[in-house]
């Protein structure tokens, strides 16, 4: 057996502030009644670097009967709050994994009762529907449907649960990174390629927002963005861990999409598996690994599968943040007026993570600015450089949003 790690991090549901002494327990699927950690989150409400036992890396590398990742089931417990269940958080060999969770306040005299999240076998290695063909590129000239007059990130995708024809399925309005990041960790591995996985990302953020342009539900009478079910979109899954290789490569590259030439609408970038499932002319997710292996790079991979005509596209237009990023990285010597903006939130941010130094809002970027970016890295597990790169500047505006409930259309 190998191991991998564990980063956890608790925060209230209501205000987005983090949960310190927030009680964590681990224990193993295979042995549930023994507890393998128990330990409480920190003032930042988090509880990083867990060791855990994981299969060997090889078994993600190749298509192969042994599962390549551990189950464990996660408890989060604090007073005042519900507790929260996870079983089936998966871990990988060499890898760090991230389980976020959002506890409800209890009501006055509420008893607690814990929420309950079952994370099914990785769409890699169990058993789901192949994804019905569909048009990449969506005819939208037609009477009464919606369409979006430029491509948007949005702040929330509304994910179904379930294929849209089914009426009893939840609905979960998901922040749009944290949903890319969701279904990454669901659909590919977070051991392979680096290449490998950003071509995949590519991939599934130009599916997702040729849904959110095309408006493709809501023209059919729906109340969702998009399903969980493989056969119509992605696999969602509620509640369950991502991975720090993924979420940081989606962090690095969320207003990017695939395009066409003269093709306004992000391309309905459509794959499979590769192994069970073959797909002519789509990605094939294991055979995109094979490719990243030999040296391709994400482009390259993406167009031996698309197309030399595919291009990577993005966008500046980014629901759901107070302002846009500046266009080149911010450091010590800058000022002006996005540097006050930055300055202004990480003062609110400060609020909620008082290790976070109160600095002076005076549009200068000077050694005490740059030592509350660093501490603001090292909580939120960034590069510690002090620079306020596209990176730090949206990941500095979500938590912001996040403990303030400010939310303004760029």
């Amino acid at each position: 057996m190998d191991y991998g790690k564990l980063n956890i991090h608790v925060v209230s549901d209501n205000s987005g502030f983090p949960i310190p002494d927030a009680t964590v327990q681990i224990t193993s699927e295979n042995e549930p009644e023994s507890i393998i950690e128990e330990a409480v989150t920190n003032n930042v409400g988090q509880l990083n670097d867990i060791e855990l036992t994981a299969p060997p890396v090889d078994y993600s590398m190749t298509p192969s009967a042994n599962k390549p990742y551990s189950e464990y089931t996660i408890t989060i417990s604090a007073s005042g709050f519900e507790s929260v269940e996870i079983n089936g958080a998966e871990i990988f060999s060499g890898e760090t994994a991230i389980q976020n969770a959002s506890l409800l306040p209890l009501a006055t005299g509420e008893t607690d009762s814990a929420e309950l999240f079952v994370i099914p076998d990785h769409t890699l290695w169990g058993d789901y529907p192949p994804k019905i063909p569909e048009s990449e590129i969506k005819t939208v000239e037609g009477t009464g449907e919606i369409v979006l007059s430029r491509v948007v990130i949005p702040e929330y995708v509304v994910v179904h649960d379930g294929p849209p024809s089914d009426t009893r399925a939840k609905d979960y309005y998901v922040r749009y990174r944290d949903y890319i990041k969701n279904v990454a960790s669901s659909e590919i591995y977070s051991t392979w390629p680096e290449a490998t996985i950003r071509a995949n990302i590519l991939a599934i953020q130009s599916f997702t927002l040729n849904r959110v342009y095309t408006e493709w539900y809501r023209n059919k009478g729906k109340d969702f963005t998009i399903t969980s079910s493989t056969a119509y979109d992605h696999k969602f899954v509620p509640g369950r861990n991502i991975f720090e290789s993924i979420s940081a490569i989606v962090d690095e590259i969320f207003s990017e999409y695939l395009s066409r030439p003269n093709v306004e609408q992000p391309i309905l970038t459509q794959y499979c598996d590769g192994k069970n499932v073959s797909c002519p002319n789509w990605l094939s997710q294991w055979g995109s690994k094979a490719l990243g292996d030999q040296g391709y790079t994400a482009i390259e991979i993406l167009r031996n599968y698309y197309g030399d005509s595919i291009y990577i596209n993005s966008t500046d237009e980014i629901s759901g943040i107070p302002s846009s990023y500046p266009g080149s990285p911010l450091r010590v010597g800058d000022s002006g007026e996005k540097v006050r903006q930055m300055q202004r939130q990480l003062n609110v941010i400060s609020n909620a993570y008082p290790l976070i130094p109160k600095i002076a809002e005076d549009g200068v970027f000077g050694p005490a600015t740059e030592e509350a970016v660093k501490t603001f890295q090292r909580i939120f597990g960034l590069t510690q450089d002090g620079i306020v790169g596209f990176r730090t500047w949206y990941k500095i505006s979500e938590i912001y949003v996040g403990v303030s409930r400010i939310a303004e259309l760029v």
